[in-house]
């Protein structure tokens, strides 16, 4: 214990210089990525985040090892979810997981050879440092991918809700427009977000373009049609412009009710059809 503290120790009074040095080494022409940097400010919260890594990670020398990693998991999952380290390519962070491993390494011999520290002592520390900065580097990357994850499909919601928006045109009337390849993702987000925003506008009449849809699958037809019908339960009223054959065609071998459906040809002439319609 005693030596074990010892090491604590110095790691804890050499934390600046591992950082100092492992900066003054990084390789800073990457193409992208918080190592890239070149702003102070940005590169002072690499070299604060890194020697908070060299705090923390001291404490593998004095404490239980399952305690030592529930303590640095506040820091795994600050920086990998920290929007720098999420725009550097990944092999990028682990390279330095790998050189920060190697300072550890001669850090220990350093420190052994100043206190004359048995060779099978130095082992088992470096046995000790490979094995949690293995763990270490696999939460990092599980955290990453998963926070990564979840920002990318936060973003496309947010963007298949821009892509169907419910435009109005009058007091009860009002347009969704839609363009572009309709996947059964986009067409389920379709549904939920016109639904919602229909029932926001208080609309009775609902006109769908579908001249931008150059084609759809069989299922995000179905999907289509499912829309008209839940609008139809909410009060609204559903008119179809702008089908092309390839989605007719679709739309006939679903067996898809056209019969119950108000359909033109152009959206122009879907308005000008709408008797109601509030100009």
């Amino acid at each position: 214990m005693y030596y074990n503290q010892g090491v604590y120790q110095y790691f804890i009074d050499n934390s600046e210089r591992l950082t100092e040095e492992w900066y003054n080494d990084l390789t800073k022409n990457d193409p992208k990525g918080v190592y890239a940097a070149t702003d102070p400010y940005a590169i002072e919260t690499m070299k604060k985040q890194n020697n908070d890594f060299h705090l923390r990670l001291a404490g593998l020398f004095i404490k239980d090892r399952e305690e030592f990693l529930e303590d640095i998991k506040e820091w795994i999952f600050k920086i990998a979810t920290d929007q720098g380290q999420l725009d550097t390519p990944i092999h990028f962070i682990i390279r330095e997981f790998i050189r920060t491993r190697e300072q550890y390494f001669q850090l220990i011999e350093e420190y052994a050879a100043k206190h004359h520290v048995e060779q099978s002592r130095v082992i088992e520390w470096s046995h000790s440092v490979v094995k949690v900065l293995d763990k270490i580097i696999l939460k990092y990357t599980e955290e990453h991918h998963n926070y990564s994850n979840r920002q990318l499909i936060a973003q496309q919601d947010m963007i298949n809700e821009l892509s169907s928006p419910v435009i109005s045109l009058s007091k009860s009337s009002a347009l969704l427009p839609l363009v572009g390849d309709i996947d059964t993702a986009r067409a389920a987000s379709i549904l939920e977000n016109t639904i919602k925003q229909c029932e926001e506008k208080k609309v009775s009449r609902l006109f769908i373009d579908l001249s931008g849809v150059i084609i759809i699958d069989t299922m995000v037809a179905h999907q289509i049609f499912q829309l008209i019908h839940g609008l139809s339960l909410i009060g609204v009223n559903t008119t179809l412009s702008g089908i092309r054959p390839e989605i007719a065609t679709t739309a006939i071998q679903l067996g898809l009710p056209f019969a119950d459906i108000s359909i033109a040809s152009t959206l122009s002439k879907a308005i000008e059809q709408d008797g109601n319609f509030e100009k």
